[in-house]
């Protein structure tokens, strides 16, 4: 591609509202960083140039700034890879390590907005979930969690609900082969209806559960993805049925689905 052919191609980007004057360097330098991942550490010029569709000459003149600012570096090979300042920067502590570092920030908002019980479930190695922290309602009858740490059951309430609508389809199906008995009245024991409400989950972005895990308590909750757009645990919001009807869950739903959201972003998820 030409240097005038770029141009013109920025020009109708910018017409067309897909970027902006003064932020194009940022767009391409970006262009380049997202090139490098573990099968490709390392890259050439024409490769890098290849990959974005950007020019040979502009390749080389954008990566000798970054180069300068230590977004990239240089390899013996003559090739570039990442820069010392990502580097430094993964490892100054800036960024949090843990979910619950990555939560605890939005969980209090959400409390704020909500006045409601905002529970941090992990998903655990072992296809359970726990829950890992809570901010607690300040009402006098509200949720509070006591089970920190316990393995709990996908199949039950809104957290698993969460959790196993976006497990690999294989994984939540193993789950859902197993019998699935009542621990309370509404506990949903069959895997086709569960099946159901997890599709629905994934259309919605939040699931529900109607004291399907723990009687007179009604829960929504999200889920939170990785880096790798893995899922990794879920946000939740819970009260008594009492404050809990339908309609209120269903505008609790998309708040905690934006919470749950920013919370992915800070772990590096690009598109929860």
């Amino acid at each position: 591609m030409s240097e005038t052919t770029e141009g013109r191609a920025a020009a109708g980007a910018q017409g067309n509202g897909a970027a902006k004057p003064g932020v194009q360097a940022i767009d391409r330098a970006v262009a380049i960083l997202k090139c490098f991942s573990p099968r490709r550490p390392e890259m050439g010029i024409s490769d890098l140039a290849r990959a974005t569709g950007l020019s040979t000459s502009t390749t080389h003149r954008i990566l000798a700034s970054m180069q300068a600012n230590g977004l990239v570096r240089q390899t013996a090979q003559r090739q570039y890879a990442l820069g010392s300042l990502l580097v430094q920067l993964a490892r100054s502590g800036a960024f949090p390590t843990t979910l619950r570092d990555a939560a605890m920030g939005a969980m209090r908002e959400l409390r704020a907005l909500t006045d409601e019980t905002v529970g941090l479930h992990e998903l655990l190695p072992s296809n359970e979930r726990a829950v890992v922290d809570q901010v607690e309602s300040h009402h006098a009858l509200r949720r509070t969690y006591t089970e920190m740490g316990v393995p709990i059951p996908l199949v039950y309430g809104a957290p698993g609900k969460a959790l196993l609508a976006f497990l690999p389809r294989q994984e939540a199906e193993a789950l859902l082969a197993g019998p699935i008995e009542a621990v309370t009245p509404a506990t949903v024991t069959d895997p086709e209806r569960l099946r159901a409400e997890l599709e629905e989950a994934r259309r919605a972005g939040y699931a529900c559960s109607y004291s399907e895990r723990t009687p007179g308590i009604r829960t929504v909750a999200a889920p939170v993805f990785d880096h790798e757009s893995r899922v990794v645990g879920c946000i939740s919001v819970s009260g008594p049925e009492s404050r809990m009807p339908e309609e209120r869950m269903h505008e609790l739903g998309p708040q905690a689905r934006r919470t749950a959201r920013t919370v992915s972003e800070v772990l590096g998820c690009a598109q929860p």
